[in-house]
Formats: C-alpha cells, sequence, structure tokens
C-alpha cells in the first residue's frame, strides 16, 4: 500500500569494517611520509548532505550522522560527535579502532595537541577544511610542535574502491514567479553589497547560495535541490559560474548564459588566478569556505576579504513571493501529515505498525499531493527509546514496532514554493504521569516561542532560553538548538539565523525558522515538537522600539492525550486552543471525511 521513493532503509555503512580501513589508511600514510590525517565530515562545499562520493568519514568508520571528525594518528584514532550522535556512534563505530569524543568535552584541535607526539606529519586535505576551522589545527599543531601537511589527493579515494562516481544530475530553473525575483536583480544586490564591504568580488562555494543566486535547481545531494559548483561575482560586470556541462541542457546553458560566464569546475583555478593577477580584493565566507581556495588567491596575488557570504543574509529574509509559497506549500503539507496522523490513530492500536512501514506511509501521503519534489531529509520515525536520540534514522536492523508509549515522526518535505520540516509525538496507549509532565513541558517551551515578542536586533540566542525554561524547573534540558533557519526549496537547514546558545545574528522580518524543543530520556522515550515559524512585524500600542514576532506556518494538531492541563497556564491553554482552531479552519476542507471527522476530534478545545 505504502512505499518509500526517496528514503532508503538499508544501512549504509559497516562499521566491521572500521579496523581493517584504519590499518589501510595508516600503511597509506606511511608510505607518503605521513604520522596522521585530519578528516572532517564535508565536501568542497561544505554541505550537510554530502553527494555519496564524499562520505569518506563513514566510508572509514561506520558512523552515518551528519556531522563528525576524524583524526588518525599511528597509535589512536578519533571520531568527534556532537551530543545529537554520541549514541548513535557507540552503536555504529568500533570502539577498538575509534575512541568516541563529545566535542563539547574536547575539541577535536585540543585532541591533537594533547596526543600528537613532537615532530610527527600530519596531513590534511585542503578541499574539506574551512578557513577558521583550520585555524584552530594550525594553533594546535605550533603548540604541539607538529606538522601540517596538505595533500593533493585526499589518501582515502585511493583505498575507497568502490567509491561511488560524483554526482551529474541535471540543472533546472527555478521560476521566477517562485523565487520573487530575477538572477540579474540578485546579482545585482550582491554588487552593491560588494561595493558597500569594498571588495572587487565574492568567491560563491556555498552550492546553496549559488542556486538562490541564479535561480538554478538540481539534484546533487539528498534531500536538497542542490547544484554543486562555485561561482565568482565581480563587483562590475558578469558573473563566472563554474558548473558541469553535462548537468546543462542546450536551454538551461542559453538561459544562464544571458547573466553569467559559464565555464567548468576545472576552470575554477584559473579564474583565481586571473583575479590575483588583477591583485583583486575577494570577499571570502572563512566559516563556510575551504582553505585551498584562500591559499590559492593569496598565492596569486589577491587579498582575502573575511566576511560572512552577503548572499547568505539575502537568502535567509524571505520576499513576498517565497513567504506565500511557503504558506501554500505548509498548508498542503498540513493535509497530508493530518491523514497519516489519522491513519496512525486507527492502525496503531492494532499492533502492527512499526517505524518504517510509517515513513513510508508518510511519504506516500505527501506524494499524492501531486507536488512532493523530494522529502528534506531522511524521516526520523522512531518508537520508544528509539525517540531517545534527537537525529535517529530508522534502517531495517533497528525497525521497531510502535508499542505503548509515546511515537515520534519528525518529517519535512520538499515542494517547488517550500520547504516543510515538522515533528509531532504520538501516544500510542497511554503515557505515564511522568511522560505527560515532560511533554507538557516540551510544550510549554514551544509556547513560549511561538508567543515570543521581541525588539528588533535580537538574536535567536536571546530567546533560546525560553523553550527550556520549563524543563530547567525540573532540573531537565535538551542538547540540540531550539531551532535551525529553513530555506525556500532549499535547505532544510539554513542559517546564518538560528534559535540556539550559538545564534548570534539577529532575527529579522522574512526569517523562517523552526521552534522545536525537546526532552529525551535515554533508553525509554522521546518528545519533540515542532513547527516552523515566519518572524514578523508585531504592532504594539506605546512601544518605543520597532517590534517582531513570530507567525506559525505549520499547521497540524499537537497531540492533548499526552498534555498534563494542570501545567498549563490561562495563557498557555488559550493560545493552544486557537492554534488548533486554526488547524481545523484551514485544514478541515482539505482532507476526506474520516481525516475531517479525526482533525474536529483532536483539535477540541483542552
Amino acid at each position: 500500500m505504502f512505499e518509500a521513493r526517496f528514503q532508503s532503509f538499508e544501512e549504509t555503512a559497516d562499521p566491521s569494517q572500521g579496523a581493517a580501513r584504519l590499518a589501510a589508511l595508516r600503511s597509506a600514510l606511511a608510505a607518503d611520509g605521513l604520522d596522521g590525517f585530519l578528516l572532517p565530515r564535508a565536501d568542497e562545499h561544505q554541505n550537510e548532505y554530502l553527494p555519496p562520493s564524499a562520505e569518506r568519514l563513514a566510508w572509514l568508520t561506520g558512523f552515518t550522522g551528519s556531522f563528525g571528525f576524524v583524526i588518525v594518528l599511528p597509535e589512536k584514532a578519533a571520531l568527534f560527535v556532537d551530543g545529537r550522535y554520541t549514541v548513535q556512534a557507540r552503536s555504529q563505530v568500533d570502539q577498538k579502532a575509534f575512541v568516541i569524543v563529545n566535542v563539547a568535552e574536547l575539541s577535536p584541535s585540543e585532541w591533537l595537541k594533547q596526543n600528537a607526539v613532537r615532530g610527527q606529519r600530519v596531513g590534511y586535505d585542503p578541499k574539506l577544511h574551512t578557513v577558521d576551522g583550520f585555524e584552530r589545527f594550525e594553533a594546535a599543531a605550533k603548540g604541539a610542535e607538529i606538522e601540517l601537511v596538505a595533500v593533493r589527493d585526499n589518501p582515502l579515494d585511493a583505498l575507497w574502491t568502490d567509491r561511488p562516481a560524483p554526482p551529474l544530475a541535471p540543472v533546472a530553473p527555478h521560476d521566477d514567479a517562485l523565487a520573487g525575483e530575477g538572477a540579474a536583480a540578485k546579482i545585482a544586490r550582491v554588487q552593491s553589497e560588494l561595493a558597500r564591504v569594498k571588495a572587487d568580488a565574492l568567491l560563491v562555494t556555498d552550492a546553496h547560495c549559488l542556486a538562490w543566486l541564479f535561480n538554478i535547481r538540481g539534484g546533487d545531494v539528498a534531500h536538497t535541490p542542490l547544484p554543486l559548483g562555485f561561482a565568482v561575482v565581480r563587483r562590475e560586470g558578469r558573473p563566472d559560474l563554474f558548473l558541469d556541462s553535462r548537468k546543462l541542457s542546450n536551454a538551461v546553458r542559453a538561459a544562464l548564459s544571458r547573466i553569467a560566464e559559464v565555464a567548468e569546475p576545472k576552470d575554477l583555478e584559473g579564474a583565481l588566478g586571473r583575479l590575483g593577477a588583477g591583485q583583486a580584493k575577494v570577499r571570502l565566507d572563512p566559516s563556510g569556505s575551504a582553505v585551498a581556495y584562500a591559499r590559492s588567491l593569496e598565492a596569486a596575488g589577491a587579498t582575502v576579504q573575511r566576511g560572512p557570504d552577503p548572499i547568505a543574509k539575502l537568502k535567509a529574509v524571505k520576499n513576498a513571493a517565497e513567504i506565500a509559497g511557503a504558506r501554500a506549500a505548509h498548508l498542503r503539507d498540513a493535509a497530508a501529515l493530518c491523514r497519516f496522523l489519522c491513519w496512525l490513530d486507527r492502525e496503531a492500536p492494532k499492533g502492527a505498525l512499526d517505524e518504517i512501514g510509517c515513513a513510508e506511509a508518510l511519504e506516500t501521503f505527501r506524494r499524492e499531493t501531486g507536488k512532493l519534489k523530494e522529502i528534506s531529509f531522511d524521516s526520523i520515525s522512531a518508537a520508544g527509546p528509539n525517540a531517545a536520540l534527537p537525529h535517529y534514522r530508522v534502517t531495517r536492523a533497528t525497525n521497531r514496532k510502535l508499542t505503548p508509549g509515546f511515537y515520534l515522526i519528525d518529517s519535512g518535505a520538499q515542494y517547488e514554493d517550500g520547504t516543510t520540516d515538522v515533528t509531532r509525538t504520538v501516544v500510542i496507549g497511554a503515557a505515564s504521569e511522568e511522560m505527560k509532565d515532560r511533554f507538557t513541558r516540551v510544550l510549554r517551551g514551544h509556547i513560549a516561542i511561538s508567543t515570543a515578542v521581541f525588539p528588533k536586533g535580537v538574536s535567536g540566542a536571546q530567546i533560546d532560553a525560553f523553550a527550556r525554561r520549563p524543563l530547567w524547573e525540573a532540573g531537565l534540558d535538551f542538547d540540540h538548538g531550539t531551532g535551525h533557519g529553513v530555506g525556500s526549496y532549499l535547505s532544510v537547514h539554513e542559517g546564518p539565523q538560528r534559535i540556539s546558545k550559538l545564534g548570534t545574528v539577529p532575527l529579522e522580518p522574512g526569517m523562517i525558522l523552526s521552534n522545536e524543543p525537546g526532552y529525551y530520556r535515554e533508553g525509554h522515550y522521546g518528545i519533540r515538537t515542532e513547527t516552523l515559524v515566519l518572524v514578523e512585524k508585531r504592532a504594539i500600542p506605546g512601544a518605543e522600539r520597532e517590534m517582531y514576532g513570530f507567525e506559525t506556518l505549520t499547521l497540524a494538531p499537537i497531540d492533548r492525550r499526552a498534555i498534563e492541563p494542570a501545567l498549563l497556564t490561562t495563557g498557555e491553554r488559550a493560545w493552544l486552543d486557537g492554534y488548533h482552531a486554526r488547524v481545523l479552519a484551514e485544514v478541515g476542507p482539505l482532507v476526506d471525511r474520516e481525516t475531517r471527522a479525526w482533525l474536529e476530534a483532536a483539535c477540541a478545545p483542552l
């Protein structure tokens, strides 16, 4: 009945091979006169989702999370992960070969400083390390009196004999009506920014920025419609766009050639050389661009101007067309999600459902909209203790039946008019008093963000604690950020805005973020309630400052059966009842009779 086309449930990495592959890497390094190697989970664009050909860390270690870093030394090897992945890493990695380290407790650069031996030569691939990130290793190397050696060819590529070929998905235009602005106008805005910061050119290595600027989309990585490539935008004149010609139809090439000089990726090095020959001042984002490109510019005679890529900020603030598209996409997605939740409520008590079947069902309901292009990430379909893993990915080996307790489904969709991301935690059977308490505290934090009003200039770091206070009051917390930025038919995890302790970028009207506090009791259950919100202006009588708040975009019931009403304030109850009334009014007309009846019950006043 149901099937998944955009998500695989196979285990793609093999931890049993970790020790042998690590030994092979050490032998290859020794043959090249190296004692160790630094390996981030990265490609030359610093993508979150990597093409299969760039999943070197997963091939070496077996770890498949979205963040990881490996340091290999002659007698020791360490895998660094963050709080989202400590449990997952222990289950996927041979811990006799790799020690697993939480980066919150010890950074990779500090570990290198503590464990390297004076005089050792440690290799690295300069196309995989950002400028900022690598400087920390340079400082560590100086302190440890070791030498860091750039390699021309990544040694893992020769060892990885069945390495997939680089992707060649077709590049497609993204309609100006959906983008809300033509590429030529966007280029002009970027050029104005370059004039403002007194830069002669901008090097674009982030594929998301490339896609936004030229109004193109692709399929080179999973779940995000990216065409991998590069660009050089000059303060004056036409930009250079570097895309593999095999991805371009004649029509797409002709359209792009009207606004840019189109060349092959291999021609980028020559373009950087020409910038150097002209002694250009080139803007480069040190947190997102690789060391290799900065060094090429400097070696050629250019001056590297460090600073944020201006495209990232322009992309983050959605225009009227993108906002309208987001609302339409979320409403369409809500109808599919509510059909799924209705089906889940009907079928789960029978005891036959499992995590994979639920993920397949939800994708099917989304495909039946006729508008689904992709899912925006692998659905986190998690029952019981699996839900305590914030970034759990179900495989056929880990697949669990839905049994009494909590079931968490975190999922999203890619439509041409918008990107969605939503989490609901559902009760199967009955919830214990403890589970209701935790669920309600998470909900209270969610409501605190949803109802927040704040002055212009406030960043996500300043409101992150709003979501945590109800948990803190019970001595509880969660180890991930409260929210991330979201793109417009682009990345489901978009910067520079975010709601977290590290979110220092001021929030502006037009930015879309997630609101997703959670609670995770390892080995037992997990809870997360997530909606997407849009920053908007708020008119407050008598206000002395420009004030902002959030419009909630996601429309899906929050399970009333898991709530302890006595923990909610009058205002919180009013918000929840009002939200549910809106869900029923807007989604009800779009669903079948059975789902409508289910919605009426799910959205009843508390």
